[in-house]
């Protein structure tokens, strides 16, 4: 049976709609400092205006499956787009940050719920033949938003103002939000479910994810010490254990944990997890390093990250037709090794690295990305019936999601706990006079050698910068480093995977 062109239309417009709530992360990121300026906001406050809106999205992302059961997966997206247009009105309009939090809290809940609705169409709306392009579609949306997204931001900051950067989300929602509606197959509403289900899950999951999410932004800076630290740990632990008991125990939580008992679901959410931490981290790294070590401006940023995205492109038919001809799980193990060699051409970054060495290492991941993304999905997707996809791709993405989370707190952590002990060995190696050290520091060898007797004030105060520099850099190839690891561990979850569907009645009482 072949898709009606309707269909496409309208899932088209989906995956514009997930585009430009993954979007919207990088765009802001890349014009904070403006923000910051334009609303007298404080340092140490300018990074809820990012938190916030991570926060609610990851919330979202697991009552996805509930609300499209609900409300039906278009008017939950309708609803979903209209709400991120509107709020995206309301962030331009903010003049001080109380107010710009709370839309941004909105907006990031709204954004959340795009995100796996879109997959979860690509299976339900879609033949099997089709389900393939579909979701490489989606994922080309997807993977390539976080890319272009410095770049963007920094060109209609540059260009007219930060406001733009909310702005520009108005007419292409309004367009979004209508072509869906029109074109997406109608599905019947259960209004029930708002009485059916147990809102003791949601709220225990909402504090826990909440209280993660913001555990792995603050702790990083604080060392993880502190009783802040260890109140969020707390807050976290017990909300996790009482949310799972709950959703175990309950007759309709808002989210079926026994699909975990299926060995191939679980470790597809495990790879995805660990393709989240590769791909966000590797986004993160990348845009740091330029910043902090080579000052490049958000738009020159932008230019030299594009790589990934224009090979992701080229790459991806060729993807889609191996993904049809080839072992799904032989096809994860190649999109995850090569993945892994491009994090870990990475790994040797020196302070005069800019575009030719990041070229390379871009290509080489945005050559994979699809290979990780598109059998993975196949595998921990297919199993469930048409019914049961929503909730599972609400995990799956979920689990992405927090891989990025996680894996930027790590590099965070890396690079605030490392920094000073590769700075130390650096200036012991500057005082036994080798030369080495110095080329890597980037003192001019001559005037190294020719340096005698103790080390002036003058002298100390232009080199100090220097060696923090290059402390920094060693750090940042520790991160990529520890990171290429894990996808390379993360290969021994695929012999254990298998295909095939499963029985409802082995989900045990809860399933829906």
């Amino acid at each position: 049976m072949t898709t009606p062109a309707k269909a496409w239309i309208g899932f088209a417009a989906m995956c514009i709609g997930m585009f430009m709530a993954i979007l919207d992360i990088q765009v802001v990121a890349s014009s904070l400092t403006n923000i910051q300026a334009a609303l007298d906001i404080s340092a140490d406050r300018m990074s809820w205006i990012q938190t916030g809106y991570l926060i609610a999205e990851v919330i979202a992302i697991p009552l996805t499956g509930w609300l499209t059961r609900t409300l039906s997966l278009r008017w939950m997206f309708v609803a979903a787009t209209l709400g991120f247009t509107l709020a995206s009105l309301g962030c331009a309009l903010c003049t001080s940050l109380e107010p710009l939090l709370a839309v941004r809290v909105f907006q990031g809940f709204c954004g959340g719920m795009l995100i796996p609705a879109v997959f979860t169409s690509a299976f339900t709306q879609f033949p099997e033949r089709d389900r393939v392009l579909a979701t490489m579609i989606a994922g080309t949306f997807a993977m390539i938003a976080p890319t272009i997204g410095p770049a963007v931001g920094g060109y209609l900051t540059e260009t007219y103002s930060w406001h733009w950067i909310f702005l520009v989300n108005i007419l292409p929602g309004l367009v979004v939000a209508g072509l869906v509606a029109w074109a997406v197959e109608h599905e019947p509403a259960d209004l029930s479910e708002f009485r059916r289900i147990n809102y003791g899950t949601i709220l225990l999951a909402a504090i826990f994810l909440g209280s993660l999410e913001l555990l792995l932004k603050e702790a990083p800076p604080r060392g993880w010490h502190g009783d802040f630290v260890y109140g969020l740990l707390a807050v976290c632990g017990v909300s996790a254990v009482a949310g799972v008991w709950l959703c175990l125990t309950a007759r309709n939580p808002f989210i079926n944990l026994r699909r975990f008992n299926d060995l191939s679901f679980a470790l597809g959410c495990a790879l995805s997890f660990v393709f989240g931490l590769g791909v966000y981290g590797a986004t993160y790294l990348t845009p740091v390093f330029l910043g902090l070590v080579r000052n490049h401006t958000p738009l020159a940023i932008g230019e030299i990250m594009m790589v990934a995205g224009a090979v992701q492109l080229l790459f991806a038919p060729l993807a889609a037709w191996l993904e049809t001809r080839i072992d799904p799980r032989l096809l994860t193990a190649i999109g995850f090794g090569v993945f892994g060699i491009g994090l870990l051409l990475n790994g040797f970054e020196t302070t005069g690295t800019d575009f030719d060495g990041f070229f390379w290492p871009q290509a080489v991941r945005g050559a994979s990305i699809m290979l990780c993304l598109l059998p993975a999905t196949r595998l921990a997707l297919e199993r469930w019936p048409e019914a049961e996809i929503p909730d599972a791709s609400g995990v799956f993405n979920l689990m992405r999601n927090l891989g990025g989370a996680i894996g930027i707190a790590l590099i965070d952590t890396i690079l605030e706990q490392r920094t000073q002990g590769h700075a130390d060995a650096l200036i012991a190696r500057l005082q036994a006079r080798d030369v080495d050290a110095a080329r890597e520091v980037g003192i001019p060898i001559r005037q190294f050698l020719e340096q005698q007797g103790p080390i002036d004030e003058i002298t100390k105060a232009i080199v100090a910068p220097m060696v923090k520099r290059a402390a920094l850099v060693h750090s940042f190839n520790e991160a990529w480093i520890l990171i290429a690891i894990l996808f390379a561990v993360s290969l021994l979850a695929l012999p254990l995977m298998r295909r095939a569907h499963i029985d409802d009645s082995a989900m045990g009482p809860g399933a829906h």
